[in-house]
């Protein structure tokens, strides 16, 4: 789960890390109010998305009076950042930058623990430091029985800085962010760029919070910030029926029982030359209104050419999702090409329920992916010329 750069901030703020001030503002209105309530002079303006890249798509700006305020508002307002419209910006204070710096705690998976990890590379992403500078980024693993003592959090903050003064404020800081990601489940807080201001005051311009799903439920006042993207309602909904989905950018949409058969599935495609519009695993249910509601979200992708459905019948039956398959287009008329693969339990009698269909079926999954990777590309090209 993410959460605004400005919701950040505001824990940020309880949790006591020094950030700017701001407001956040839906309208070239409030922009304005919020520059005069606040007293500014020079204003930073920054886009509210949850993505990142913001600042090269142009979504980050400085109004160096209140007539530029308005229009650099104006113009980022209703701005496309990756395909998230902006739909508020932050208006705070424009800070005199000394040094910029990166710095975030992370869960890594293969480190099995929580890992720091910092540069003296920071207001860039840091993957482009990780490709060009590798040896500038520095990484300690946080054991979880330990956390961040104080000499962790001196020796991290020495890395980082030389003066004795700016040792000490991030000294603070990383035991406060440690805290932070504890207390909220966290699984990423990330502040890029973390920055010495020439007054020399350690600040946290950004404010990136990622937060672990399944711990949401101890965490209300965490999960009512939640913003679900089309794409998130989209796969919540297909929770709450009882699938696992996950959208991705393809354009074959698959349908599979069991989570391992839907990972093979996706790397078969990939392997044939095609690419999966999604992970759908319909679990092991033989109840045909489960594959009715899978269909209808796989259909619901505008950019899906063909459907494969790989059943591979051990508790599900296979005459059981034929019949679903059967039910549900009698209820959702489409020209897209539907590939099936059923094998497995009561097969031969799946099969003969779907004989005289439109629907294309294949006994092996090479020769279904193929079917579909085929259709995919022979649907394309129509398309394209159309």
């Amino acid at each position: 789960m993410k959460i605004h750069e400005y919701q950040g901030k505001e824990l940020f703020d309880q949790w006591g890390i020094t950030t700017v001030s701001g407001a956040v503002c839906r309208s070239v209105d409030e922009a304005l109010n919020a520059y005069d309530h606040l007293g500014l002079s020079r204003a930073v303006v920054k886009a509210q998305v949850l993505t990142g890249g913001r600042g090269k798509a142009g979504g980050v700006k400085i109004a160096k009076n209140r007539e530029e305020l308005a229009l650099i508002a104006a113009s980022i307002l209703g701005m496309d950042i990756k395909g998230y419209i902006v739909d508020r910006i932050l208006v705070a204070a424009a800070v005199d930058i000394a040094a910029e710096y990166y710095f975030s705690f992370v869960v890594d998976r293969n480190a099995k623990s929580v890992v720091m990890i910092m540069s003296r590379d920071g207001g860039v992403e840091i993957e482009e430091v990780a490709a060009k500078n590798p040896e500038r980024i520095h990484k300690i693993p946080i054991f979880p029985f330990v956390g961040v003592p104080d000499f962790l959090a001196r020796k991290a903050a020495s890395i980082l800085f030389d003066d004795w003064n700016h040792i000490v404020q991030a000294k603070e800081m990383i035991k406060k962010l440690y805290r932070l990601m504890v207390d909220t489940d966290a699984s990423l807080v990330e502040i890029n760029p973390l920055v010495i201001s020439k007054s020399g005051e350690l600040l946290a311009l950004d404010a990136k919070i990622n937060f672990d799903d399944n711990a949401m439920y101890r965490r209300p006042e965490i999960e009512k910030l939640f913003e679900p993207t089309p794409e998130e309602e989209k796969e919540l909904d297909a929770k709450a029926k009882g699938f696992s989905f996950v959208q991705l950018q393809g354009e074959i949409g698959c349908m599979v029982n069991g989570a391992g058969l839907a990972m093979a599935t996706m790397d078969l495609i990939k392997l044939y030359g095609g690419t999966p519009a999604n992970f759908l695993d319909i679990g092991g249910s033989s109840n045909p209104n489960k594959v009715v509601e899978a269909m209808k979200l796989l259909l619901s992708d505008t950019d899906v050419k063909v459907v494969l459905i790989n059943i591979f019948g051990g508790i599900t039956r296979c005459d059981d999702v034929a019949r679903g398959l059967l039910t549900a287009f009698n209820q959702i008329k489409t020209d897209i090409p539907i590939v099936i693969r059923l094998t497995g339990t009561n097969e031969k009698e799946g099969r003969e329920l779907l004989l005289g269909t439109p629907f294309h079926t294949a006994e092996t999954m090479g020769e279904a992916i193929k079917k579909a990777v085929e259709l995919s590309a022979r649907n394309h090209v129509i398309v394209h010329q159309a």
